[in-house]
């Protein structure tokens, strides 16, 4: 008869890549408006709409089901469609992409600054032709891009700017807070993000008219004040639910706080991984205000970042690539012909950049384990 030997090796929790803050006050907001009675196009949305135009410095902010559907609403409610380019950066959720596809204009790839992976201004220039009508700006991790630089070569070409700022609720620019920038500016609040509703998004705007036709839109192309059931245009369900307007409004409130417990998880990171020669942390530029969507780190150039990924996730560690260029996706090729070609800091980012776990209460030890991993793994390398 064999002797039992117990497992003696030491056992680590387990470690959430994502996770959202909920608390008892989202509870209570949730459970408050199921007993209302009032589930759709409510006072929770309302009062949601309120403190995120209020904390932009915007006249409209439009509740709607995602932040992909904000960013629709935005390209077609500027009036961008056939026969129009839109610059866009490829290194980029497909959201980003899929806005200009679904009113059929032309997305024109551009590539992005090494520093802060945001879309490079100079390289947008390079690729404005005549029939380029708009600039899709993604605020990348929450770090805001170039706003100064866009703002004047706008101005220059005459082009809208539309802000995907899904990434990036509570980031500032100067002092100016993401989502008062541009002609319009797009939220999305998915469970990883910021604060959460669950599923859904906000379109943020000072465009009178682009607000009224966005609120029509989400809403079966029905009028405010038109005759119940007449529907002047062709619309949308992009409506968000009272619940999730409920829980968006909670959340929001404590936006602040979680802002600050995301930037001590980043600083953790960001102190240890100093010790880590063949990791670069993200960059935090002084002007502007971050708030942390995901922690990106970049391995050393010519490391090989599907190994690493995958040798951490055995070990117990969830990572994620960060990002795959859009026009490397399969259903890319199907839907876009335009030139892709010169994209080398795109391309070369994109095989050095990976996410690691980050959420509001990841512990200081959960921080360490992290980055003890990812150290073996790369000496394994």
């Amino acid at each position: 008869m064999s002797e039992h030997v117990p497992n003696t090796s030491k056992q680590h929790p387990p470690i959430t890549m994502s996770a959202p803050d909920i608390d008892a006050s989202d509870l209570k907001a949730v459970e408050e408006t199921l007993r209302s009675g009032i589930l759709g196009l409510g006072p929770c949305a309302r009062g949601f709409e309120e403190a995120v135009a209020e904390r932009c410095g915007v006249k409209h902010a439009i509740t709607l089901s995602s932040g992909t559907s904000a960013l629709h609403l935005a390209v077609r409610g500027l009036g961008i469609g056939d026969g129009d380019e839109v610059l866009v950066p490829s290194f980029t959720f497909a959201a980003s992409v899929n806005a200009i596809l679904y009113e059929r204009a032309t997305p024109v790839f551009v590539d992005i600054e090494p520093e802060t992976l945001n879309l490079s201004v100079e390289d947008c220039e390079r690729r404005i032709t005549p029939k380029t009508r708009a600039i899709m700006v993604v605020d990348v991790f929450g770090h805001p891009a170039d706003w100064d630089g866009l703002e004047a070569l706008a101005r220059k070409h005459d082009l809208l700017l539309i802000d995907d700022c899904c990434e990036a609720i509570g980031s500032e620019y100067r002092g100016r807070p993401l989502g008062s920038l541009g002609n319009a500016g797009a939220f999305a609040f998915y469970p990883n993000k910021q604060i959460t509703t669950g599923e859904g998004g906000m379109l943020v705007t000072d465009d009178d008219d682009l607000a009224t036709l966005a609120r029509s839109l989400r809403n079966q192309g029905r009028d405010a004040m038109g005759a119940w059931l007449d529907h002047p245009r062709l619309g949308f369900n992009y409506r968000m639910d009272e619940l999730s307007a409920a829980l968006g409004l909670s959340q929001f409130r404590r936006l602040d706080a979680f802002m600050e417990r995301r930037a001590h998880v980043a600083s953790l990171y960001t102190e240890r991984l100093a010790q880590l020669p063949r990791v670069e942390a993200p960059t935090v530029q002084d002007h502007v205000k971050m708030s942390w969507f995901v922690y990106v780190v970049r391995l050393a150039e010519g490391l090989d970042r599907d190994p690493v990924m995958q040798k951490m996730e055995q070990r117990g560690i969830p990572v994620r690539g960060y990002f795959q260029p859009v026009h490397e996706l399969t259903y890319a090729r199907k839907y876009i012909n335009s030139s892709t070609s010169g994209l080398p800091t795109t391309e070369a980012m994109a095989r050095r950049t990976v996410a690691i776990p980050f959420h509001n209460h990841l512990s200081e030890a959960a921080v360490d384990r992290v980055v003890e991993v990812l150290a073996e793994v790369l000496d394994e390398s």
